[in-house]
């Protein structure tokens, strides 16, 4: 049989292929019997294996389905994820598939709104205009679009978590998409504030030096009651584990809550500024 190694190393999309190798040939199939089983062709799962067909969603899952790995920590599904949100900074994708499962969630932004807050069309707006840029293609920008719907959508649940969101008075302030855009972008903070799970500040620009993050900041309490900070910047992402350096993080994060206006008070400055849009 002519068998084409690959290198796992080379690429998320080698070791993909390479893991469903090993998974199919610890349970003696040949590629027609896990073919069938995952309702794909042997050639399909061959070239899937040796790295010449990107994997997809549905092959993904029904991977996971097939080896049992849809309850575990590293199911096939998020190994897709990584390879297709390729564009994601480094952790993201981690990151993400903690945040589903967290009981609490805190962000903290400064100049563009959280991804989970924003709509739809705020979304696009950055998305395309990261493809003008040239830093990212336009299938990069429509997986990003739709990837944060599966993000907005995986928090609607009966037993939603507790999302607490502080924005640097410049996610309000900076114009994205104009006028139309941003007035429903601002119409949606409003809203987001009226649910019973979350609490939405604004950090004003007088706080000043007060300011206890200079960067983006998202902390995760998971059911356990342990917590990870993601942080991230232009170039680079980072998801911590580490209670000795998260803990001073969260601390920093009520600190700042101290700082910021009230709801009701950041709610008010939200409504003043959307009935200044023309």
């Amino acid at each position: 049989m002519n068998r084409k190694e690959l290198d796992p190393e080379s690429s998320p999309q080698a070791a993909f292929g390479a893991r469903i190798r090993r998974s199919r040939e610890a349970r003696a199939w040949k590629q027609e019997e896990l073919g069938e089983r995952m309702g794909y062709s042997g050639t399909h799962i061959s070239a899937v294996e040796v790295g010449r067909k990107m994997p997809t969603l549905r092959f993904s899952r029904s991977a996971d389905r097939v080896f049992d790995t849809g309850e575990t920590a590293d199911t096939f599904e998020r190994q897709w994820r990584e390879i297709r949100h390729g564009s994601l900074l480094e952790g993201f994708p981690q990151y993400v598939g903690h945040e589903s499962r967290a009981v609490e969630i805190r962000l903290y932004n400064i100049g563009i709104i959280p991804g989970l807050l924003q709509t739809p069309e705020y979304a696009r707006v950055l998305a395309d205009s990261a493809v003008r840029r040239g830093a990212i293609t336009p299938e990069q920008a429509e997986e990003r679009v739709s990837f944060l719907a599966e993000r907005q959508a995986a928090l609607v649940r009966p037993r939603p978590p507790m999302v607490f969101v502080t924005l640097d008075e410049s996610c309000i302030r900076r114009p994205i998409g104009g006028a139309a855009v941003m007035g429903a972008q601002l119409a949606r903070l409003v809203e987001f504030a009226g649910l019973p799970n979350t609490l939405l500040q604004v950090a004003p620009y007088e706080i000043g030096e007060r300011r206890t993050f200079d960067l983006p900041v998202n902390l995760l309490t998971l059911s356990d009651r342990s917590v990870l900070c993601y942080a991230e910047s232009q170039a680079q992402g980072h998801l911590d584990r580490e209670s000795a350096s998260v803990v001073p993080m969260l601390t920093a994060y009520h600190q700042l809550q101290g700082e910021a206006m009230s709801q009701a008070a950041s709610v008010a400055m939200i409504s003043e500024l959307r009935k200044g849009i023309p």
